[in-house]
């Protein structure tokens, strides 16, 4: 019976694959349809692709793949068992059907980053393809993995995940031939359930490639790495003092990152030691890869963050981190320590809550509060709920709302740094237009 369910599985999908390549581009929104498309009938909590799947055609998709029977009522209706998993299906079995090499990316910070940077660099010398924005999940791997066309050499596939077994199966999809995890921190504690869930499910990645034989990318100053990666083989580190693996040095951060690789000096766009690592990374993949030096140097002093990571911003007289895309426990104590050396005349931290936190949540506002009183900025503003539950004398607001009336009618001290930081669902980039 499963060699007969595996023989349908294959030639439904191989069929599908014959269709997609003929018509390589994948749409899951009728309000986006793409020409040369094939329109996959997605299912949410409020919405049934199925129902919009003629809407789909009419509007320039040449098929639609759908799951309820009653909705296939033409030739170009395709019926299958479940969109979702057809379109994981299609996605892994055009990952096998290239050529590509497949790197696999994952961390509980700087994952999208560390991805920006890598294909900067690789594509200096190869053709690459690599995650849109933060699509890394059941549904942005897939769409990434159809991504990749006939001169593809190599692909980076970032991975997000926020609970057990989840980076496994984006793996089952992916099936990297390389991967790297960027850290481990407190992130999505509410589905990893601690730290050690954490690191026990981002670790998931070097399982499968060890498993597999695969090659692994490290760094070697992460005790957590060292310890899980010691005595495999097909591993390559970069270390800031370990003479065994690649030697990368950190010479500053102030703003901006300042490395040294190999008597060459590079220094980036990004702020924050933290983003040491990040380039690192990348610098290591470019080497491993055969990239010349004097092209990765070009590649990390060429990447500007955008979409609210790490940004530097002069707005209104103001110099502005804004670092508003996330943030959890670890990255917000990393930003708040790196803010306190730079310089900087007046300084101002907009601090917003930190979501996914389960039952440590109230725990580790209140850590946040704490350090921020102890580096004793020139102000301290501290935005949502779980700040506002915190016992401090910093400004506190409930809401975004509250410090929108307070701001509006108070002027900040002029020419001052700012951080702005705070996770995605409080939007803190609003903040620019209220100073």
């Amino acid at each position: 019976m499963p060699r007969l369910f595996l023989y349908f599985y294959f030639m439904k999908t191989a069929q599908l694959h014959r269709i997609f390549l003929a018509f390589p581009e994948i749409s899951t929104d009728t309000r986006k349809i793409k020409e040369n498309s094939i329109f996959f009938a997605l299912k949410g909590e409020n919405f049934n692709g199925n129902k919009y799947a003629s809407e789909a055609l009419k509007n320039g998709a040449n098929y639609a793949v759908v799951d309820e029977k009653e909705y296939k009522t033409s030739e170009k209706h395709i019926l299958v068992d479940n969109a979702l998993t057809a379109l994981q299906q299609l996605a892994t079995f055009h990952r096998n059907y290239s050529n590509a090499k497949v790197i696999g990316l994952t961390g509980s910070n700087g994952k999208t980053t560390t991805k920006e940077l890598i294909n900067a660099v690789l594509s200096k010398k190869y053709r690459t393809i690599a995650t849109l924005g933060n699509l890394n999940n059941h549904i942005g791997v897939p769409l990434t993995l159809l991504s990749i066309n006939e001169d593809t050499e190599i692909a980076i596939v970032e991975m997000g995940a926020n609970h057990q077994k989840e980076i496994e199966f984006l793996c089952s999809l992916a099936q990297p031939d390389f991967g790297y995890i960027t850290n481990y921190g407190k992130a999505h504690i509410e589905g990893f359930g601690s730290e050690e869930g954490v690191i026990k499910g981002k670790s998931e990645l070097y399982e499968f490639l060890i498993e597999n034989g695969k090659h692994i990318f490290m760094n070697a100053d992460d005790p957590i790495q060292l310890e899980k990666l010691g005595g495999y083989i097909k591993k390559y580190g970069f270390s800031t003092n370990k003479t065994e693996f690649y030697k990368i040095d950190f010479l500053e951060a102030n703003p901006f990152v300042k490395i040294l690789v190999e008597d060459t000096t590079m220094e980036s766009q990004l702020v924050g030691n933290y983003n040491f690592t990040n380039c690192a990374a990348a610098i290591l993949m470019g080497k491993y890869f055969n990239v010349d030096l004097d092209d990765i140097k070009t590649a990390i002093e060429g990447y500007s963050p955008s979409n609210n990571r790490s940004q530097i911003i002069d707005h209104n007289g103001h110099r502005i981190i804004l670092d508003a895309y996330n943030a959890n426990p670890t990255s917000m104590t990393a930003a708040l320590k790196n803010f306190s050396q730079m310089e900087g005349n007046h300084k101002i931290a907009f601090l917003g809550d930190m979501f996914e936190l389960g039952s440590i949540a109230a725990k580790e506002h209140q850590n946040i509060a704490n350090l921020a009183s102890e580096l004793n900025f020139d102000e301290t503003i501290l935005v949502g709920e779980n700040f506002n539950g915190t016992h401090t004398l910093l400004s506190k607001y409930d809401s975004f709302d509250s410090l929108k009336k307070i701001l509006h009618n108070n002027q900040l001290h002029s020419k001052s740094l700012i951080l702005i930081k705070g996770s995605r669902g409080m939007a803190l980039e609003r903040i620019l237009d209220l100073i």
